[in-house]
C-alpha cells in the first residue's frame, strides 16, 4: 500500500513552551539544523507521501514562508491551509478547515511530535482498516494525564480513546498518527462535520472523533513499539527532542 498525501496540524503557538513559543509556533521550533515540521516532512516524504497540507494558525506567515522553502528542498507538494479561529477552537476545529482536502487517502499528523520514518512505514504498512490508529506501549503502563490513552482489544482493534481513560482501562496511547483509507476519509469527513455543528464542536479534539466513529465502525491499531519519537509539550520534551534528532544528525539521516 502507498498513501502520497499527508495533513499536518500545526495551527496552535504551544503555549506550554513560553517563552520559547512567544514569537515562533511549536512546528518551527529548531531541532538539531531543523525545524520540527521539517523532521516530520523528511519522514513522510522518505515513504512517499508527496502530497502535504499544513494548517496553520499562530504566526502563519512564517509557516508559509518555511513551506515554500520546504517544498524548493524535497519536491514535495507542501500547501497550507490558515485556520482563522484557531485561537479560540481545539484542533478539531484544524480538521473541519481541512475538511475538502480528505478526498483521498490521507495520513494525520499532530503538529507537534517528531517521528523517524520507520514509524510512517509501519502506519503505511499496516493500514488494513478505514482508519488506523498508531499507539506505543509503556511497558510499566504508566499512562499520564496527559497521555492520549488508548483500550484496544487482543485483534488490534480501537475501542476506547482519550485523556481521561482510567489505568485499568488503558492499554496504549495515541502518538498523534493516523491513516485513512477506503472509505476512512469520508467517514472521518463526515463525523467532523457534525461535531462541528454543535456548541461544543470547537472546544473538542479530533480524537475524540475517532472515539465516537470507534463505537459503531472498526478502527484499527498498529504499535510503533520500540521505534522512536518524541512529542514536543514540555520544556523537558525539548530536550528529548534535541537528543534524539541530534542522534539521527550523526547517522545521516534524511540527508541531515
Amino acid at each position: 500500500m502507498t498513501i502520497k498525501k499527508a495533513i499536518i496540524l500545526s495551527a496552535g503557538q504551544g503555549s506550554r513552551l513560553l517563552p520559547l513559543t512567544r514569537d515562533v509556533p511549536k512546528c518551527m521550533i529548531d531541532f538539531n539544523g531543523r525545524t520540527l515540521i521539517s523532521w516530520q516532512i523528511a519522514a513522510l516524504v522518505a515513504n512517499g507521501v508527496t502530497d502535504i497540507v499544513v494548517v496553520t494558525g499562530f504566526r502563519t506567515e512564517r509557516v508559509e514562508d518555511h513551506a515554500l522553502q520546504l517544498y524548493r528542498e524535497t519536491g514535495a507538494r507542501i500547501r497550507t491551509l490558515f485556520n482563522p479561529f484557531f485561537q479560540v477552537a481545539d484542533n478539531l476545529g484544524s480538521c473541519w478547515i481541512a475538511r475538502e482536502e480528505m478526498d483521498q487517502d490521507f495520513i494525520i499528523l499532530n503538529g507537534d511530535t517528531i517521528v523517524s520514518d520507520e514509524i510512517v512505514a509501519k502506519l503505511v504498512s499496516g493500514a488494513k482498516d478505514a482508519i488506523t490508529v498508531t499507539v506505543d506501549v509503556k511497558p510499566d503502563g504508566d499512562y499520564d494525564d496527559d497521555d492520549m490513552k488508548v483500550n484496544r482489544d487482543e485483534s488490534g482493534r480501537l475501542h476506547h480513546i482519550g485523556k481521561r481513560l482510567l489505568p485499568p482501562d488503558t492499554n496504549a496511547e495515541s502518538i498523534g498518527m493516523l491513516a485513512f483509507v477506503g472509505e476512512g476519509p469520508a467517514i472521518f469527513r463526515n463525523q467532523v462535520d457534525q461535531m462541528m455543528r454543535t456548541p461544543e464542536g470547537v472546544a473538542r479534539w479530533y480524537l475524540r472523533a475517532i472515539d465516537i466513529i470507534a463505537k459503531g465502525n472498526r478502527v484499527g491499531t498498529v504499535s510503533i513499539e520500540g521505534l522512536e519519537w518524541q512529542e514536543v509539550d514540555f520544556p523537558q520534551d525539548v530536550d528529548a527532542a534535541n537528543a534524539l534528532t541530534e542522534k539521527w544528525v550523526s547517522q545521516g539521516r534524511y540527508g541531515a
